[in-house]
């Protein structure tokens, strides 16, 4: 009798902490209404000019929405680029019916936007901040041997491991329990976020979701299985960024990104912020730091361009 008890207690702790048999199970195709989107800042951003041979692709974190570049974008479009931040199937507008939302679905979404907008551009950059740097990866992982391949990819606070012990990386210990939680219910406390009254240095324009998000974030964190697996696919350039006291996603995330990737051209920057009442996690969005980090990306993109235009 101990022993089947045992058995059984084991079995539940390998079903909740390995994922073991999850698949997602909403996984036809959505679209986007941006009409009922949550708040104006939620919405896509887009900046283009009349017959532009270049564009960047900036795609948002979870459960985050377009508005982390609400300053990027300027500067981006500025530089010469058309921009294009999309809001994402299910962010930005109800939080209810997002929980029933996966991974595959938000994917399979932002593969579609890619390769439309890479069949329209001579060169096309991907920049993603938290999620949006780990479907970043993946669409290196998915185009960059290929024909579609992006010219340069950028990641910020990339997630590939959630919790690892083998790593050394404790995200959230309540992952553990959360597949038990899931068939219960899809989200606890779901709520729109339309800023942030305590934040600062620019945290406080921060938008999206707010509760905890049970059923999307499993579907997440088991995406990040096969994404850190695949990372040797990623042959295009590749600059990741990460900040050393990330309170988000753990900064040895960097670290497995850098060991694992295939880039014919990595760059890295570690960044360490100071004392501010935020996460250090969406560096775009904070004001003591996006004007010098987008000044260095933009140097990354550019670098190549601007020293083919000189020998021309």
């Amino acid at each position: 009798m101990w022993y089947i008890i045992l058995v059984l207690i084991i079995a539940f702790i390998l079903w909740n902490t390995t994922l073991i048999g999850y698949r997602d199970r909403n996984v036809e195709p959505l679209t986007v209404d941006e009409s009922k989107a949550c708040c104006e800042e939620a919405k896509s951003i887009i900046r283009v000019k009349p017959e532009n041979k270049q564009a960047i692709l900036l795609i948002h974190g979870f459960p985050s929405t377009p508005s982390v570049y609400h300053y990027s974008a300027e500067r981006f479009h500025e530089a010469g680029l058309d921009v294009y931040a999309p809001l994402l199937p299910g962010f930005g507008t109800d939080p209810k019916q997002f929980a029933h939302t996966t991974f595959t679905q938000w994917f399979s979404y932002l593969c579609n936007y890619y390769e439309n907008l890479r069949g329209q551009y001579e060169t096309l950059y991907v920049l993603g901040i938290s999620m949006g740097g780990m479907m970043t990866l993946k669409l290196g992982e998915t185009y960059c041997q290929g024909t579609l391949a992006p010219d340069k990819l950028v990641t910020i606070a990339a997630p590939v491991v959630y919790n690892s012990l083998k790593d050394g990386i404790i995200t959230d210990w309540k992952q553990y329990i959360s597949r038990t939680l899931g068939l219960f219910t899809p989200s606890i406390g779901a709520h729109v976020v339309t800023g942030n009254p305590k934040g600062e240095d620019g945290s406080e324009y921060w938008y999206g979701y707010g509760g905890l998000f049970i059923r999307p974030g499993l579907s997440l964190v088991h995406a990040m299985k096969e994404v850190r697996k695949n990372l040797g696919k990623i042959t295009c350039p590749l600059f990741s960024i990460h900040d050393v006291n990330d309170q988000t996603v753990p900064f040895k995330n960097l670290k497995i990104i850098e060991r694992e990737q295939n880039s014919v051209d990595f760059h890295i920057l570690e960044t360490e912020m100071g004392d501010y009442n935020h996460s250090r996690h969406a560096l775009l969005l904070y004001r003591s730091i996006q004007q010098s980090l987008t000044d260095t990306i933009l140097e990354v993109l550019l670098e190549k361009e601007r020293t083919n235009h000189a020998q021309a």
